[in-house]
C-alpha cells in the first residue's frame, strides 16, 4: 500500500488531502501542519473576520480527518524531506515515510530589519492569531498606520475604515496596487480609498517604529513621523522552501513542471510555495485562494495515475468597501491596456495585452467580465480591441469554441 505525506496543511495542502479521499485513495494519508488548528480559509482574516463579522472558515470540519483516515498531524513542524530515505524529518518526532510526498508549504510575511519593528503593538498579518491581535488593537484604539498597499493592505485599510478607525498608510511605490495593475488602474483603487478617507503617502518607505514599550510612531524615509495606537506591515510574502533541503531544487519557490512534478522523483509542490510551469504565462508562483484549493485538487488526480497539464487561467477577487475587485491571468508586463466601462465611475474592465495576447483582465464592479474572458487568456487568444472595449460585446462570443 502506498504512503502519501502532504507537507503544510494550509488550503492547498487540506485541498489535496481532501481531493486524493474524494478520487479514492485508500492509502496511507498524511497531513503535517505547523499550526495547532485545523486548516482554515485565510481571505477573511483581512475582511469579515477582522470586522467580526464571521468566525474562523473551516475547509472541513474538524472530525473529518479522522473520519477520512487521514492522519493529520497540527501543531507539527516538518524539518526537511529527505529524499535518499524517503521520510519526512520532523522537528520532534519520528520521521514519516513516504512513497510520494506533496510540498504545499505555502509563503510568510516579509519582515524587514527595521528598528523598532518588534515592538508590541507592530503587527503584521498571515494567521488567525495575527487577526485576533490587530482586531483587539482596533477595539482598543482610534488609528492604524499601515506600510505596504498590496492587496493585503488595501483589505486591511477598508476593513479598519469601516471599523471607524483612522488610517494612515505609507508605500514606497506611486499608487496602489502599482507593480501589479501598473499606475492607470493603481490610481483608481487609491481613488476608492481616498473617497473613504485613508490617508495616504506614496514614495515613502518605513525608516523605523518608535516607542516607549509599545509601538506609539512611524518615522518615514522621508522623516515624516506618524502616530497611531498599532502599526501594520505589509510588504509581500516569500515562499517557504525550508523543507526542500538539497534534495529538492529551489529557485523563487519550489520549481515544478506544467503536472506540477518536481525534478526530484516522487516529490511534487503546489499552493503558494510551488513555481509552476503554466503552459501559458511560463514559469509563475501564484498566491491567491482559487489556485491552492485547484492545484490541490489537481495534484490528487496526477498522484492517482493521471498526467495532466495544470493550465488554470487564475483567478482572484477582493471586495474594499462596496467594491467587487476581481482579477484573472497573470501579467508580469504589458505593453497595451483595453479599458471598457468608466475607470471614474468604478465600473469597468481593464484588459492587459502583450503584443495583441491577452494575459490578465482586471475589473470593478464588473465581475462577469473577468469570468467570460478566462476561456480567451486560457487559449492564448488576440482579441480585437474594439470588440474589448465595447461594454456591449458579449466576450463569451469570442471563446475558443465558437471559432
Amino acid at each position: 500500500m502506498s504512503a502519501i505525506v502532504i507537507v503544510g496543511a494550509g488550503l492547498a495542502g487540506a485541498s489535496a488531502a481532501g481531493a486524493l479521499r474524494e478520487q479514492g485513495f485508500d492509502g496511507d494519508l498524511v497531513l503535517l501542519g505547523a499550526e495547532p488548528m485545523p486548516p482554515y480559509e485565510r481571505p477573511p482574516l483581512s475582511k469579515e473576520y477582522l470586522r467580526g463579522e464571521s468566525d474562523h472558515h473551516l475547509v472541513r470540519e474538524p472530525d473529518w480527518y479522522a473520519d477520512n483516515a487521514v492522519d493529520a498531524r497540527f501543531g507539527v513542524r516538518a524539518r526537511r524531506v529527505n529524499v535518499a530515505e524517503r521520510v519526512v524529518e520532523l522537528d520532534e518526532g519520528d520521521p514519516v515515510r513516504f512513497d510520494q510526498v506533496v510540498i504545499a508549504t505555502g509563503s510568510r510575511n516579509r519582515h524587514p530589519s527595521l528598528p523598532g519593528i518588534d515592538l508590541p503593538g507592530v503587527f503584521d498579518l498571515r494567521f488567525a492569531p495575527d487577526a485576533d491581535a490587530i482586531k483587539a488593537a482596533a477595539a482598543a484604539g482610534s488609528k492604524a498606520v499601515l506600510v505596504g498597499m498590496g492587496f493585503i493592505g488595501a483589505e486591511v485599510a477598508a476593513s479598519l475604515r469601516l471599523l471607524g478607525l483612522d488610517v494612515t498608510v505609507v508605500e514606497f511605490f506611486g499608487t496602489t496596487l502599482e507593480r501589479v495593475l501598473g499606475p492607470e488602474l493603481g490610481r483608481a483603487i487609491e481613488g476608492l480609498h481616498r473617497d473613504h478617507g485613508v490617508e495616504m503617502h506614496f514614495h515613502e518607505g518605513a525608516e523605523r517604529f518608535e516607542g516607549d514599550g509599545r509601538f506609539e510612531a512611524l518615522v518615514t524615509t522621508e522623516g515624516r513621523r506618524v502616530e497611531a495606537d498599532f502599526a501594520l506591515v505589509g510588504v509581500g510574502v516569500e515562499p517557504v522552501t525550508d523543507v526542500a533541503g538539497d534534495d529538492v531544487p529551489v529557485d523563487n519557490g519550489i520549481p515544478v513542471d506544467a503536472t506540477l512534478r518536481t525534478a526530484t522523483e516522487g516529490v511534487w509542490a503546489i499552493g503558494d510555495v510551488a513555481r509552476h510551469d503554466h503552459p501559458v504565462f511560463g514559469p509563475v508562483r501564484v498566491e491567491h485562494f482559487d489556485n491552492a484549493v485547484k492545484m490541490g485538487e489537481h495534484v490528487a488526480t496526477n498522484l492517482l495515475g493521471a498526467d495532466e497539464v495544470f493550465d488554470d487561467p487564475h483567478w482572484f477577487w477582493s471586495d474594499q468597501y462596496d467594491v467587487n475587485i476581481q482579477m484573472a491571468g497573470f501579467a508580469t508586463e504589458w505593453d497595451d491596456t483595453v479599458v471598457r466601462g468608466s475607470i471614474e465611475d468604478r465600473s469597468f474592465s481593464a484588459f492587459l495585452l502583450k503584443e495583441g495576447q491577452l494575459l490578465s483582465t482586471f475589473s470593478m464592479n464588473r465581475k462577469f467580465d473577468v469570468r467570460r474572458s478566462m476561456p480567451l487568456i486560457a487559449a492564448s487568444m488576440r482579441p480585437d480591441r474594439a470588440l474589448l472595449a465595447d461594454p456591449e460585446f458579449d466576450l463569451r462570443e469570442l471563446h475558443p469554441e465558437k471559432g
